[in-house]
Parts: C-alpha cells; sequence; structure tokens
C-alpha cells in the first residue's frame, strides 16, 4: 500500500510554510513562524481536519547557537537525519530554475496526534542526483544564502510544492499560505488557468478562481520585512514562466512583493491579532484583512506536572481546551507545587548549561526570543544602576534565550551587550544565557519561570505566541501591549502591562516601576500571586490556544 494511500482521497486542505516545528529531533524551523506552523499541525491532526502540509527538508536546519566567550553568537549548522523521522516518496517533478530543470522529491512525515489521528507533512528535497551540485543545496539550509538562492527556495516550495500534490495525486481545494514565502504557489495556480487572447493581446488568466481557492496569512507588521525579489533577478530565475507585466500588475511595479501577490491572489486574508490586523490593514489599504488571533497547542506546552493535574479533572483537555476555564478550581497547593516541580527543571538545565546556580525561592524572570531590535531584549538592562536597587530591596533572578539570524548584526550586537550585562551585574542580579533555543528548550522555559517579560517596540509584534505558552503554564506575563497581550490582559489578573509614557520612548520607565512596585512585592503574598497564576491558566489557556484557532480557520477561510 502506497503510504499515503490514507491521506489521498479525503485531504481537501494544503497548507504551505517554509519552515515548521514537528519536533526538536527535526530542524526545519528557525522560530515563532515555524512553531505556529508545527501546532496548526498538531491540532489538526487532533481535529481530524483533512489537511496536508508542505515544507522544505532543510538537511542542515537553520542555526546551532554557540556563544563565544565575549558573548558573541557562533553560527554553525544544524544537520539532523531525515531517515530518522520521514520516507522519501516514490515521486519527483521538475521546477524550471534559470532555464534548467530543477528536481524536486517530497519526503513524508506522518505526524500522529495523541488521540490517533494522523496527518501528512511533505518536506521537499532538491539533493537528488539528478541536480548539479548548486540545485542540490537549494533546500539545504533554512533561510540560507543569499538573495537568489531565497527566490530559489520559494520557487521550490510554492511552484514545486503545488506540482508534486497533483503529481501525488492530491485533490486540493483550499491552498493556505502561511506568509509571503509561498506566494508563487498562487501564481502557479493563475498560470494554470492561463489561455491565449485575441491576437495581439495579452493571455487572460481567471484570477477569481484562484482567489476562491487560497487563503494568505501575514505575520509581519512592517513593510520592511516583506520579502522583495528585483525583477530581473526573477526574470533570470523564473524565465518565462510568467509575463512581466501582468506580474507587476500583481506584486508591485518596483519589485517583486510576496505579500503584495499573495494580497491579490487569496479570497482570505488575516493578521494573527487584532491589533495586528488593523496594523496590516492600514499599510494595504482596499484589502480586506480579517483577524484569527494565534494560539498554542496545549498538548504539547503544557508542563508534564500539570497536565497531570488537568488530566485527573478533565479527561478531554487536550482536545477540547476550553474546558482549562475550569482550571482556577484547582487547590492552590497542587498548582504550586506543578510550578516549583518545573522551576527545579529549568534551574537544572540552567545549572548544566551555565554553570549558574538560580534559587528556587527567587523569583525568575524569562525572556527568550528572537534576538533582534525590535524586541527590545535590551530593555530591561536601560539603566543598571536602577535595577541593582530594585534587586537590593526585592531580589530576582533573570534567565535569558535566543538567537539571531545569521546576518542580523545589529541583533548579534544586542547578544554581546547582554552578556556585558551578566557581568557588569553579577554581584547583585543572578542572570544566565541559554545557549541553543530551540523547542525543546522552549518547553522548559515558558513552563519553570515565574515571569514573562516581552518588551516588542510597538506595532511591530504581530502576535508573540511564547506568552501564550507562558500563561498556559501559570507564568504571569508582564509585556507591553501589542500583539495578543491586547487581546488577554486583564491587569493584576491574567498579568501586567508596560505602557510607558511617552509610548516607547518611556517603557523602560515603566517597567521599573511595575517591577519595583506591583510585581515583585507580589511575589512574597503566595495566596494572590498563586490565584493570578489560575486566573493565567484558565482564562488564557482556554482561549489562546490553536484548537480554537483552526476552528475559525476551518469555519470562516476553509469552508467559505
Amino acid at each position: 500500500m502506497n503510504a499515503l494511500d490514507p491521506f489521498l482521497h479525503r485531504t481537501r486542505v494544503a497548507y504551505f510554510s517554509m519552515e515548521i516545528a514537528l519536533r526538536p529531533e527535526v530542524h526545519t524551523y528557525s522560530g515563532g513562524l515555524g512553531v505556529l506552523a508545527g501546532d496548526t499541525a498538531r491540532s489538526a491532526a487532533d481535529l481530524d481536519l483533512p489537511m496536508v502540509f508542505v515544507t522544505l527538508l532543510s538537511r542542515n536546519g537553520y542555526v546551532r547557537q554557540e556563544v563565544g566567550p565575549q558573548g558573541n553568537q557562533i553560527d554553525l549548522p544544524s544537520p539532523w537525519i531525515p531517515e530518522d523521522w520521514a520516507s522519501p516518496l516514490p515521486a519527483m517533478v521538475a521546477v524550471s530554475i534559470e532555464g534548467r530543470s530543477v528536481w524536486v522529491r517530497p519526503w513524508l512525515y506522518v505526524l500522529t496526534c495523541p488521540i490517533g489521528n494522523s496527518l501528512p507533512v511533505l518536506l521537499l528535497d532538491t539533493d537528488l542526483d539528478q541536480n548539479s551540485l548548486e540545485d542540490r543545496q537549494i533546500t539545504d539550509r533554512l533561510y540560507g544564502g543569499d538573495e537568489a538562492h531565497r527566490v530559489k527556495q520559494e520557487i521550490v516550495l510554492g511552484i514545486g510544492g503545488a506540482l508534486l500534490l497533483r503529481a501525488l495525486g492530491f485533490n486540493i481545494r483550499t491552498y493556505h499560505l502561511n506568509e509571503g514565502h509561498a506566494a508563487l504557489l498562487a501564481l502557479q495556480l493563475l498560470r494554470d488557468t492561463r489561455r491565449p487572447g485575441d491576437v495581439g493581446s495579452p493571455s487572460l488568466y481567471d484570477r477569481a478562481s484562484v482567489r476562491e481557492r487560497c487563503v494568505f496569512t501575514t505575520h509581519t507588521p512592517v513593510e520592511a520585512g516583506f520579502d522583495r525579489f528585483d525583477y530581473g533577478l526573477v526574470n533570470r530565475l523564473l524565465g518565462d514562466f510568467f509575463g512581466l507585466a501582468e506580474l507587476k500588475a500583481l506584486a508591485g511595479e518596483d519589485r517583486l512583493n510576496m505579500t503584495r501577490l499573495a494580497l491579490n491572489l487569496s479570497g482570505y486574508v488575516n493578521g494573527v491579532a487584532r491589533r495586528h490586523a488593523e496594523t496590516a490593514s492600514g499599510m494595504f489599504p482596499g484589502y480586506q484583512i480579517r483577524s484569527i488571533t494565534n494560539g498554542v497547542h496545549v498538548h504539547t506546552w503544557v508542563h508534564a506536572n500539570l497536565a497531570r493535574l488537568f488530566e485527573a479533572r478533565f479527561p478531554h483537555w487536550a482536545h477540547e481546551p476550553e474546558v482549562i476555564a475550569l482550571a482556577d478550581q484547582i487547590p492552590d497547593g497542587e498548582i504550586w507545587t506543578a510550578h516549583q516541580a518545573a522551576k527545579v527543571e529549568l534551574l537544572g538545565v540552567i545549572k548544566e548549561r551555565t554553570g549558574t546556580q538560580l534559587q528556587l525561592d527567587v523569583p525568575v524572570i524569562g525572556f527568550a526570543r528572537r534576538m533582534t531590535s525590535y524586541k527590545r531584549p535590551n530593555l530591561l538592562f536601560t539603566d543598571l544602576a536602577r535595577l541593582k536597587q530594585i534587586a537590593r530591596e526585592r531580589p530576582f533572578q533573570i534567565v535569558l534565550a535566543g538567537l539571531a539570524h545569521p546576518l542580523d548584526e545589529p541583533g548579534k550586537q544586542i547578544i554581546e551587550e547582554l552578556h556585558r550585562h551578566i557581568r557588569d551585574l553579577q554581584d547583585a542580579i543572578p542572570i544566565a544565557f541559554l545557549p541553543e533555543y530551540d523547542m525543546s528548550l522552549a518547553r522548559t522555559l515558558v513552563s519553570g519561570a515565574d515571569i514573562w517579560l516581552n518588551t516588542p517596540l510597538p506595532p511591530l509584534e504581530a502576535s508573540g505566541t511564547s506568552g501564550m505558552k507562558a500563561a498556559l503554564n501559570g507564568v504571569l506575563n508582564l509585556s507591553v501591549l501589542d500583539g495578543w497581550w491586547v487581546e488577554a490582559c486583564v491587569e493584576g489578573v491574567t498579568g501586567w502591562a508596560i505602557e510607558g509614557t511617552p509610548p516607547g520612548a518611556g517603557d523602560a520607565e515603566a517597567l521599573y516601576r511595575k517591577l519595583a512596585d506591583v510585581v515583585l512585592p507580589l511575589y512574597q503574598d503566595r495566596a494572590r500571586w498563586v490565584w493570578m497564576m489560575k486566573q493565567s491558566i484558565s482564562k488564557i489557556g482556554s482561549t489562546f490556544n490553536s484548537q480554537r484557532m483552526m476552528r475559525r480557520y476551518a469555519a470562516e477561510a476553509y469552508m467559505r
């Protein structure tokens, strides 16, 4: 029997993403976008949705991070062994790149959820004997190489992925583009509708039929973050795949804007939080941009000890996480004991990886995000003297994690700055930086910290799912009001907001005041602190989960 046989005839939705976090050992993700795609797949399996997921194989992963003596990030390959987790399928298709055929083969990873449902994930690979050495490396490393390499990867994902689904026998009704990386998929679908125009007229395309089939989720709230490619480069790589005049009408006159292309060829477009949808609508007037706020997969991110408490009271909690709304009825002692066990695990990891010994009875502030300027990882360290003063009155500890994109020099400089701050504060505040931030370490951090800090510069945070994972474990969010936190923050109940005056410039002062006057004093009031933990779990966990997110996608986007 063909390995795909159980899926072929029922699958109607294809989800395309440049990256996806399937499990820690499969290095096909870089950060939040991939983790969201993984949670999407896990919930799709839980709900038995008729979906297939398409991504790149990325044999050498993204980046394995080491940190040098001075805090400098060292970028290393992060290889994995596809044969350990996936199986190559007996099919190949060719895409045209620079006028030559580049062959693409899919590998099959079968994702099975805890209740037994399965769905297929196709991992696209160009490391084939039929290809040149250069072309074999297209799918070698996630986001690797220069601009031309990126275009080649997006050709393989969008065009190659569409052709492979057809070759394998899938009958797809709806295509979901997770970010603009997959926009060439929609262009392939449009090309398929081409019929010649009258003599001397351009070809005719059925754009309406493509828009009926495409769903586009944008994650980027700043135009500088969109993939844009020079048309000269695009023409060199794609040749006559699509007429230049028609392409410019869809993707922008100056450069091929992948987000603009996806917007014009998708009938349903959404942002990943209400605030983000508002921001995106302002950036792209004339387009209807809805909002489906992201969620996290509860069964993946809840610590095992807390999961046992849920299981004993709500046997179907992983499938129907809305019942977590009743978690505020769990006795305080059980919640606190479960959290302390998670904290012990985190402190053990910190000791093992850094040699730093943190204390169980002192609050731990966690910050773990992609290290880039707009996330403002160094906001907490704006005034070291002030930070020391706060710590003298109310001791606290800090754990940091996150990696910078290999080409993001300012992000790498931030990591070096953080290590200087660690050295400068070593006699006043215990601080640890954990290298090699990945899915496994994230699980430990979001369950073991006491306070989850998030300090993006508004409105640059599209959503921010790490805070959802923390809240699900009773870790209290202290965050700038941006992304998802605008919807979830009930001041003094589910967590706290950082609201600077003026916004942005005054955020450091607002953070210090909230820490010194509210958050750290409250940690000494065990009963009130645990009450807030329970409010965080019950109110946020029951709402900001990927089951709710996928039910909305199924009802509002896929079933149009």
